[in-house]
C-alpha cells in the first residue's frame, strides 16, 4: 500500500506550499489568494519509476463550526461518520469544501495540518484542530513559519500537543533537503503501524538524492574537463592584427566556457526538478561575475596556503594572481605558432621570440596563435566552485516558493566563504592536482583511475552540501 498524506488547513496558511516543497513539485498551484483550492488533488512521488508517497492538497476549511458540530453527532453513533457527514454535505451546499477536504481521510489519509505560526492561535483553529482529532486517522501539525516572527510558537505547540500525535516547525519557502528528510523522518511517529513502510519511504528518497548528485558528479565533471582541455585557434596575418587576435580569441574562449558551464548547470536544474519557474540567483551571487573577472578569482581560487601545496606537487603550472588586462597571460592559456614574430611578440605582453624560440613548450613557425587548454590548475578550481555554489543554490530553493515577483532570488549561500574548497586539506588538493594532469596529459579520455578519484571527491562534497542545514 502506498501510504498517502492529506495536507489541510485553513485557506491561505501555506497548505499548497508545503505540499510542493515535500513532494518536489513545482507544478503544485500556490497563491495568495484564499480559496484557490477547491478540489483535492493528488501529487505522487514517483522514485525510480515506483510511486512511493503520495501528497493530496486540499480545499481550506470554509465552515468548521457547522462540521464539527455534525461530526459529534454521528461519531459516537455511527460507524463511518465521515462517509455519513459526506453524504450529509451534499445536501448542504455551503459544506461542500469542507466535506471535499475530509474525502483523503476518509479513504486512509495521514494527516497534515498546515498553520501559519506568524499569528495568534483563534477559535476556528481549536475548531480544526478538534474535527481532525475527531477522525481518530493519524496527525501531524505543522508551524509554516513565513517569516522570523516566533512570538506565537509556543501557543501553538501548546495546542498542539492536546490534538496531534507529533508537530514541527516548518518554512515551506526556506526548508533546504535535510529539513525535508526530517520532517519525512518525523511522520514515522505518528503512527506505529505506519513506521515500516516510512521507514522505506526515507530510504527511497535517501537513495534517490545519492543517486542525483552522484549524476551531478558526473555533470560537473564532464563540464570542467571539456573547458580544461579546450583549445580554439585564431591566424595571423600581420604584427599589426597581433592585438585585436589577443582580444578576440580570449573572448571567444570565455564565451565557449560560459557556455559549457551554461549547459551544465541546466541540466543540474532539471535534476532537482525545477521544471516550470525560471528562478534567478540572489544578486550578490558570484555567478552573476564573469568567469575572468578579478573578484571571481580572488574569492573562488586557491588560498595562499593551498597554492604552496599545489606547488609542492609539481606538475601542475599556477596562475601568479589574475591580471583582467593581460587576458589570461597569467594562467598559460595562450600558445603561439609559427613565424610573424613580431606579431606573436605583441600578442604575448611584448616579449621578445626568435624564429627558433618556443612559447609553453610548443615552436614558433607558422602564423597562428592557439588559446588553451588551460595550463594552471586554478582555473579548474574556479570552475569547481561556481559549480557547487550553483549546487548549492538549486538545492535550497523549496519547490513550494512563488515569491518570483517579490524577490525573484534563490536563497542564499549559507557558506561562510564563497569558495567550498578554501577549506580543503592537501589530499583533497592532490585529488585534483592529479586529475588534472591526467587532463594534459589526455584531453579526450584522461586517466580512468584519476577521474574516478575524482568523482568520488565531488560525491562527497555535493553530500556534504546537501546535508548542511
Amino acid at each position: 500500500m502506498t501510504p498517502e498524506f492529506a495536507i489541510l488547513g485553513h485557506p491561505n496558511e501555506g497548505k499548497s506550499s508545503v505540499l510542493s516543497t515535500l513532494a518536489e513539485d513545482d507544478s503544485v498551484r500556490v497563491s495568495s489568494t484564499p480559496g484557490e483550492t477547491t478540489k483535492c488533488r493528488t501529487f505522487p512521488v514517483i522514485i525510480d519509476g515506483r510511486e512511493v508517497l503520495r501528497f493530496t492538497d486540499t480545499p481550506g476549511f470554509q465552515n468548521p463550526g457547522r462540521i464539527l458540530a455534525e461530526l459529534k453527532k454521528r461519531v459516537n453513533i455511527e460507524r463511518d461518520p465521515l462517509r455519513s457527514l459526506r453524504k450529509f454535505a451534499t445536501t448542504v451546499v455551503e459544506l461542500h469544501d469542507d466535506c471535499e477536504l475530509l474525502t483523503p481521510v476518509e479513504r486512509g489519509a495521514g494527516i497534515i495540518y498546515v498553520v501559519d505560526g506568524s499569528r495568534p492561535v483563534r477559535n476556528v483553529d481549536r475548531t480544526e484542530m478538534e474535527i481532525l482529532r475527531l477522525t481518530g486517522k493519524p496527525r501531524m501539525a505543522i508551524i509554516n513559519c513565513k517569516d522570523d516572527n516566533d512570538e506565537y510558537l509556543d501557543a501553538w505547540k501548546n495546542e498542539f500537543r492536546k490534538n496531534f500525535n507529533s508537530n514541527r516547525t516548518f518554512n515551506a519557502h526556506r526548508a533546504t533537503y535535510a529539513q525535508r528528510i526530517l520532517l519525512l523522518e518525523a511522520l514515522k511517529s505518528i503512527d506505529q503501524d505506519w513506521q515500516h513502510i516510512l521507514d522505506k519511504v526515507v530510504h527511497a528518497f535517501k537513495k534517490d538524492w545519492s543517486g542525483r548528485n552522484e549524476t551531478t558528479a558526473d555533470i560537473i565533471e564532464e563540464a570542467i574537463r571539456s573547458s580544461v582541455s579546450l583549445i580554439l585557434t585564431e591566424n595571423i596575418v600581420s604584427e599589426r592584427e597581433a592585438e585585436n587576435c589577443r582580444n578576440k580569441l580570449f573572448n571567444k574562449y570565455n564565451v565557449s566556457l560560459t557556455q559549457r558551464e551554461q549547459k551544465a548547470h541546466k541540466r543540474i536544474r532539471g535534476l532537482f526538478k525545477h521544471n516550470i519557474f525560471n528562478y534567478q540567483l540572489p544578486p550578490h551571487s558570484l555567478l552573476h561575475e564573469n568567469l575572468f573577472d578579478e573578484r571571481t578569482w580572488q574569492l573562488l581560487g586557491l588560498t595562499k596556503k593551498q597554492l604552496v601545496i599545489a606547488g609542492g606537487l609539481g606538475g601542475a603550472a599556477l596562475g601568479a594572481g589574475l591580471d583582467v588586462a593581460a587576458l589570461g597571460h597569467g594562467l598559460g592559456l595562450f600558445t603561439a605558432m609559427g613565424g610573424v614574430a613580431g606579431a606573436v611578440g605583441a600578442l604575448f605582453g611584448g616579449e621578445n621570440f626568435s624564429g627558433k624560440a618556443k612559447l609553453m613548450g610548443m615552436p614558433l613557425g607558422g602564423k597562428q596563435v592557439q588559446v588553451g587548454p588551460a595550463k594552471s590548475i586554478e582555473l579548474l578550481f574556479i570552475l569547481l566552485n561556481r559549480s557547487l555554489l550553483y549546487y548549492q543554490h538549486t538545492i535550497n530553493w523549496a519547490h513550494g516558493r512563488r515569491d518570483y515577483q517579490k524577490e525573484n532570488q534563490l536563497v542564499a549561500a549559507k557558506s561562510n566563504t564563497p569558495g567550498f574548497t578554501r577549506e580543503w586539506s592537501g589530499s583533497r588538493i592532490k585529488v585534483c592536482h592529479d586529475y588534472f594532469k591526467a587532463i594534459q596529459k589526455d584531453h579526450d579520455e584522461p586517466s580512468l583511475r584519476e577521474t574516478e578519484k575524482f568523482k568520488t571527491l565531488l560525491r562527497t562534497t555535493l553530500q556534504e552540501i546537501s546535508e548542511s542545514d
